[in-house]
């Protein structure tokens, strides 16, 4: 069980609905295998900044150039994350105050194309983003989108296929990335097909940015002039979002952040950022970075060892798609079975999958959470054991408990950082 402390009086005092609630979110986080690819464990100097007096200035505009006075150390605070950005991701210029990766990609369209254009995307049952596209979304709503798919056989994307599609509908903008996507991103190649149709490549790395400045993936740039990103999941800061781009594309994508779609930035997550960012300087987080991907790859041969079948046979990142239909059980089922059983998931669709979205045939998981936490190679055997016993004992509401138990234990192993407990 967790060890816990009072760690916020004056809300408990104020707010002891809430308190409570904080108070049962942490542990469960402290004692959960927490396998959700876009979640992680933020450290206390970066929830230190984000629960700072800094959420109490407004600050509309960019440093230099604000509505409001009293903005001398806002100003700094914003320009340490943008020059941490910038040195840590090698580019020419860093955005910091998206407020999320999605607002970031809608301001990248509004800088780079008219209402009506056409855009293109990995399409969403095939790993891309809603932001890349897809109908229900403001950027396949005002856009006209197209969206290319992965190879039925391999589950990986197809270059010839991307290069025909956008020869036929000669999109503005193309991204490039993904949510529910294991392999490797080919930015070269698809730099090519964006300049053979006169589009902008745009690569959003919201999953993989912790990865990349780790030197565990390939860098998108300079392939890509413009990279957006949310600023926790791999990178391990707040819930954020940043655009790095050249300079070519610098003021157009300032003006479309402030004032095209926000108005005061958010300065306690921007304090947040900086924080994140220095820490993903350090050695500490390379080796962090590269150990997520050992950790995925020894946890996907794990569950392949026990029967389980892979989406495109494995993972190069630090997520793993799994197909659960062959083991008679569909993706919401057993992401609820396993919650029970102390492990997070999601359910999630797979390519071409017959099943709705609300109960799709997939899971996805991911190691950013526990590499965080300290676990390495040795123990994916351990976490694939518990998730295939889980699925021979979904419906045994006490043997799942039983096994929550267990890996509550095996958690006190690994301290959460961030975490007093």
């Amino acid at each position: 069980m967790a060890r816990e402390t009072d760690e916020n009086p004056a809300l408990r005092a104020t707010d002891p609905e809430i308190h409570e609630l904080i108070r049962l979110e942490t542990k469960r986080q402290d004692e959960f295998i927490r396998l959700i690819p876009s979640e992680n464990y933020a450290s206390a100097a970066v929830m230190e900044a984000t629960g700072s007096i800094l959420n109490n200035k407004y600050s509309e505009g960019y440093p230099g150039r604000r509505y409001y006075e009293g903005q001398e150390y806002i100003d700094r605070v914003e320009t340490l994350a943008i020059e941490r950005a910038k040195a840590l991701f090698g580019m020419e210029h860093a955005n910091v105050q998206p407020y999320s990766g999605s607002p970031a990609n809608q301001a990248v369209y509004l800088a780079l194309a008219k209402p009506g254009d056409p855009v293109m995307g990995l399409g969403l049952p095939f790993g891309g983003h809603l932001t890349h596209g897809w109908g229900v979304n403001f950027s396949g709503i005002v856009y006209h989108a197209s969206q290319y798919d992965v190879d039925p056989e391999t589950h990986r994307v197809d270059l010839n296929h991307v290069e025909t599609l956008a020869r036929a509908t000669k999109p503005k903008v193309i991204f490039c990335g993904g949510t529910a996507y294991p392999r490797i991103w080919d930015y070269a190649g698809f730099a090519q097909i964006a300049k053979s149709v006169g589009a902008t490549l745009v690569a959003d790395i919201a999953h993989i940015a912790g990865l990349i400045v780790a030197g565990a993936h390939p860098h998108p740039y300079p392939h890509a002039r413009i990279v957006t990103t949310t600023t926790h999941k791999t990178l391990r800061g707040p819930r954020g979002g940043m655009i790095l781009c050249d300079t070519a594309h610098a003021k157009d994508i300032d003006r479309a952040v402030f004032p095209g779609l926000q108005g005061g930035p958010h300065n306690h997550t921007t304090a947040a950022i900086a924080v994140a960012l220095k820490e993903a300087a350090t050695d500490d987080f390379r080796a962090y970075g590269r150990q997520v991907v050992a950790n995925a790859k020894a946890l996907a041969a794990a569950l392949q060892e026990r029967g389980f079948r892979l989406i495109s046979g494995g993972t190069d990142n630090h997520l793993i798609l799994i197909d659960v239909t062959p083991r008679g059980i569909t993706g919401k089922p057993a992401a609820k079975a396993l919650h029970e059983a102390g492990i997070e998931s999601n359910y999630n669709t797979i390519p071409f999958d017959p099943r709705k979205p609300f109960d799709p045939s997939g899971l996805r998981i991911g190691t950013p959470s526990i590499t965080s936490r300290g676990m390495r190679e040795k123990d994916m055997p351990a976490v694939a054991t518990w998730i295939d016993r889980v699925f021979k004992v979904a419906d045994d509401e006490r043997a799942l408990h039983a096994i929550r138990a267990e890996v509550a234990e095996f958690c006190k192993a690994f301290p959460a950082p961030g975490i007093r407990v």
